[in-house]
């Protein structure tokens, strides 16, 4: 990256994030507010890389669709987490809110217990939403490979549930 690039890349950023963080925070539910700070970030690291991409006299427009790019990976990144968080959690439909303390806490020991290879899997899988052949390919792995310690993981993160 040139001595143009960053200059330009400072440029975009003083003039152009103010605009960014309103779109995130017009767009940002159901993420925190403290999600901001993050997602602007994320916006900027992309602009930073495409900076030769961006077409000149339409900066303001393309980054706000990369920060919708970006919000929208935010929330699918949420929705697997909570999805999975639900598969994990054991909740009737009238749990209270000490029972979900309760499970989220035996979720949180039961991950912690996983050797550090098995909760990275997991996490990949369910939080990152990588599948089978994304796993591969992250753990420099075979697709079979990636199916057998996932599914050794899961069972090995089920049973330190049951003993919960």
């Amino acid at each position: 990256m040139g001595l143009f690039s960053d200059e330009r890349l400072r440029k975009l950023a003083h003039e152009h994030s103010p605009q960014i963080v309103s779109y995130l925070k017009r767009r940002a539910y159901p993420l925190s507010e403290a999600d901001l700070e993050d997602l602007l970030e994320d916006v900027l690291v992309v602009v930073w890389h495409r900076i030769d991409d961006i077409p000149e006299g339409f900066e303001l427009p393309w980054m706000i669709g990369v920060a919708r790019n970006v919000l929208n990976n935010a929330r699918r990144k949420n929705h697997r987490r909570r999805a999975m968080q639900s598969r994990l959690t054991p909740m009737g439909d009238t749990s209270s809110a000490e029972d979900q303390v309760i499970a989220d806490a035996e979720l949180d020991r039961a991950l912690s217990r996983l050797k550090p290879s098995d909760r990275e899997v997991l996490l990949l899988h369910f939080w990152d939403g990588l599948g089978v052949e994304e796993l591969a390919v992250a753990l420099s792995i075979t697709t079979n490979n990636a199916k057998v310690r996932l599914s050794r993981a899961m069972s090995r993160l089920r049973a330190f549930l049951a003993e919960a």
